[in-house]
């Protein structure tokens, strides 16, 4: 009898120690808290979601976003997976990535070039929480950037502003979102990044 009762309470710790475990290598998705603002305490909630939530991405970029232990940070407007973007960035007709990796409390903005995919540019790096803002009556701040693609007819018409009108891009660019601050557009070309030239 004591034999088989001690079997069971060991197997009963097992089962309780298991999830713990389980708990503690999973990432946290989601962050909650407070940040001072304006000197007084605001509270924030940051929702982030796992690589595996975007099953079209390419098994070589994901290699490199789990090496990385990044996770997919959300706006707080988001309703579907967000802030991972499919275009042609290289050049007209290639099948390049680009994606927001929240790791250890910084995002990057990343790009994978289809020539190149295990090796992506980082373009920018900043504190997640540099990137809180209001955005409804709760007074809770929400994350606030976003990427999405821009066709070369989005940046003709976003360019059609302008006095000088530039030479029309022959692939996409990359639409970098402030919500309801700032939009910036950036364009590989040459060899290089640069940021168009918008009204």
């Amino acid at each position: 009898m004591f034999p088989h009762g001690r079997t069971r309470w060991v197997f009963l710790c097992v089962l309780l120690v298991l999830p713990m475990a389980a708990q503690q290598d999973a990432p946290n998705l989601n962050e909650s808290g407070k940040v001072m603002m304006a000197g007084r305490s605001v509270a924030y909630l940051i929702r982030r979601l796992p690589v595996n939530a975007f099953p079209d991405l390419p098994d070589a970029v994901v290699a490199q976003l789990e090496k990385r232990q990044c996770l997919i940070p959300q706006t707080y407007e988001a309703h579907h997976p967000e802030n991972v973007v499919h275009a042609s960035l290289e050049r007209a007709g290639s099948s390049d990535w680009a994606v927001l990796c929240s790791t250890n409390g910084e995002v990057s903005l990343m790009v994978f070039f289809g020539s190149a995919q295990s090796r992506p540019a980082i373009l920018l790096t900043v504190a997640e929480k540099q990137r809180l803002q209001q955005h409804d009556s709760s007074g809770v701040l929400g994350f606030n950037w976003a990427i999405d693609p821009a066709s070369p007819d989005a940046v003709h018409e976003a360019q059609s502003g302008l006095e000088r009108k530039p030479p029309r891009v022959d692939h996409d660019a990359l639409e970098d979102i402030l919500i309801d601050q700032k939009t910036v557009y950036r364009f590989f070309s040459k060899g290089t990044w640069k940021l168009l030239d918008m009204p």
